[in-house]
């Protein structure tokens, strides 16, 4: 089994960068969808509009594209027999935190479309941010791997 998926590494690894794309896209959208969102009134048309728009991208984009980028890095891990790695082990932290941070800001998303303003625009714009950090120290552990 192992060495059949190492057949199709770059297939896996193609696969998962891009879906990692897609992934980081959405969560550096939904928080600037949100703060488009605050200049409406709830219940408004407006806000409709971007419940509507912020609804597509965590079904469309955001929660398949979580789940391939887990499901190809867990099987492309096993392949390569990384499970062993201290690097793994930190970016597999890094990803859990970055998808805890997806969920949080999902629900944040979906207290907005119900009416609720839990977030201020700055606090909205500083959580923009999260993805990006992440992002950044993801790179430098797998690239590196300094474990």
């Amino acid at each position: 089994m192992q060495s059949a998926l190492l057949e199709i590494a770059i297939w896996l690894k193609i696969g998962h960068v891009t879906f990692m794309v897609f992934w980081l896209a959405g969560l550096f959208m939904l928080p600037r969808q949100c703060i488009y969102m605050l200049d409406h009134a709830p219940g408004s048309p407006g806000e409709t509009k971007w419940a509507t728009r912020m609804g597509k991208l965590r079904r469309i984009i955001l929660t398949p594209s979580l789940l391939v980028v887990w499901a190809l890095g867990l099987v492309m891990a096993y392949a390569y027999g990384y499970f062993s790695d201290g690097w793994l082990h930190v970016k597999l932290l890094l990803v859990l935190i970055l998808t805890g941070y997806h969920g949080w800001l999902v629900g944040q998303a979906k207290k907005m479309g119900a009416g609720q303003r839990p977030l201020s625009e700055k606090t909205l714009r500083l959580v923009g941010e999260v993805p990006g950090l992440l992002l950044v120290l993801i790179v430098l552990v797998v690239y590196l791997r300094p474990f």
